[in-house]
């Protein structure tokens, strides 16, 4: 089997297991899929007590469900949580009633559109209950008395979320998020968390990381504030780019980038850079202040600089939010796919910024370091230096002059390539070996984050 069927099997055997758990922002269900996700990314876990305020949202006391069921007059059973987990509303309170269908109806759910399908329907912050079920099932209801039966319960527990490091070269991280709360939805839900297993392994396998890699599993929204709230002031100091993954399978052939808030970061320029200068292709979203937890990463008291990854978008396929998104809509084969390209921007976002030349004053001398001939011959054309570079590497040793001049920590390699009409993947090869030889170091850049709010030190 080579690397790529067990990637697939990997991939199938976490989708397998994590499908069918319950899961929502808080309780066992998000922690029994966090412990499935350390058997691929060595994930710290970690909770924020229920009843915590980060910044203006309380972290909610945890849910716990065990069973659902709607049942009719008839003594037939219309919705049930033991067939699929989107049958009741997400953190519904317990209730065992019987109503008529006209007093059980505010409580029902269904998506008039497509109505096969069962909707995804939360109620996280507001005390309620409902089921979820078909449209054509609910018109199908006769009437009677039917007994609406949900057990489930409110605890003082915690929100959890789980994050792992790569060390670098460098302090810089590059920060890596995605959520995991959604229950029994393939694309919008497993599909980040996969890849994220993907990348881990593909990361830790470098030979060499110039940045320090953050790898975060949370519940969407509040558990990137509750994150935020923790870690907020050293990732405000240290993160150079990021990306939040969602949505990365489906039938879509290109992945899709949602820009930075700030538009112009480099990560932002790296993704336009790889679209127009290499046979990698993108599509582009702008910034807006929907999407997921970029909101949050973004958020003006943090601008950092942090974009999305998706392949087949939320709200751009019928199955989003509902039971359509299945595995076989999302497919395995997509998520390798999506990983690959992934990779490939991260590498190009370690090669595509700032670098200081360790020689700066005058040209260095190339040749004592083998990286130029020794004998210039007319009649040998460029001649050969001890390291084999013949007439066709005349090409490699003008890039690396050029690397070495521009290379004074305020020109980035995407701003160098361009330049001269090349890609950053075309100076990979001068870069490493200006690195090996000592004449070429990553500038340690600060990030520029605005300085006009003072995050909360009680947060902290």
């Amino acid at each position: 089997m080579g690397d790529g069927e067990r990637e697939l099997s990997r991939l199938e055997s976490r989708f397998e297991a994590l499908w069918p758990i319950p899961r929502s922002i808080t309780g066992p269900g998000f922690r029994e899929s966090l412990e499935i996700l350390r058997k691929d990314v060595p994930l710290d876990v970690e909770g924020v007590p229920s009843g915590t305020e980060v910044f203006d949202w309380e972290i909610p006391p945890e849910w716990r469900i065990r069973e659902a069921r709607l049942t009719g007059p008839d003594g037939d059973v219309y919705a049930d949580f033991d067939e699929t987990n989107l049958a009741v509303v997400n953190y519904s309170e317990s209730v065992d009633e019987r109503r008529t269908l006209d007093e059980l109806d505010p409580h029902l759910h269904t998506l008039p559109r497509l109505p096969d399908t069962t909707p995804y329907v939360t109620s996280y912050y507001e005390r309620d209950w409902g089921f979820c079920l078909p449209h054509e099932t609910y018109e199908s209801l006769p009437e009677g008395e039917y007994h609406a039966y949900i057990d489930s319960e409110f605890v003082d527990g915690e929100l959890n979320y789980g994050h792992a490091v790569l060390e670098g070269e460098s302090d810089r991280e590059v920060l890596l998020s995605t959520y995991l709360c959604h229950p029994s939805l393939a694309n919008n839900e497993l599909s980040g968390p996969l890849v994220l297993t993907s990348l881990y392994r593909r990361l830790r396998d470098w030979d060499r990381r110039k940045f320090t890699y953050r790898f975060v599993v949370v519940p969407e929204t509040i558990g990137s504030l509750a994150y935020l709230s923790r870690y907020g002031a050293h990732l405000r100091e240290n993160v150079v780019g990021g990306l939040v993954l969602t949505c990365l399978g489906g039938p879509n052939d290109t992945l899709s980038y949602k820009r930075t808030r700030r538009g112009n970061a480099l990560l932002d320029e790296v993704v336009r850079h790889l679209d127009e200068y290499t046979d990698a292709e993108f599509r582009f979203r702008p910034f807006d202040a929907t999407g997921s937890d970029e909101r949050q990463y973004c958020s003006p008291g943090f601008d950092l600089p942090v974009g999305q990854f998706a392949r087949t978008v939320y709200d751009e396929y019928e199955g989003y939010h509902n039971s359509r998104d299945t595995k076989s809509f999302m497919g395995i084969a997509p998520l390798v796919e999506s990983a690959e390209t992934i990779e490939r921007v991260l590498r190009n976002f370690e090669r595509g910024g700032y670098y200081l030349n360790q020689n700066p004053y005058g040209e260095p001398m190339m040749s004592k370091r083998d990286l130029y001939p020794t004998v210039n011959d007319p009649a040998e054309g460029d001649g050969v230096g001890p390291d084999g570079y013949a007439d066709g590497d005349r090409d490699l040793v003008t890039d690396m002059m050029r690397l070495l001049n521009y290379s004074d920590g305020s020109h980035s390699v995407v701003e160098i390539a361009e330049q001269y009409d090349a890609s950053v993947e075309t100076l990979a090869g001068p870069i490493d070996r200006l690195r090996e030889v000592g004449l070429l170091e990553p500038a340690d850049y600060t990030p520029d984050h605005s300085d006009r709010f003072e995050l909360p030190a009680e947060e902290f």
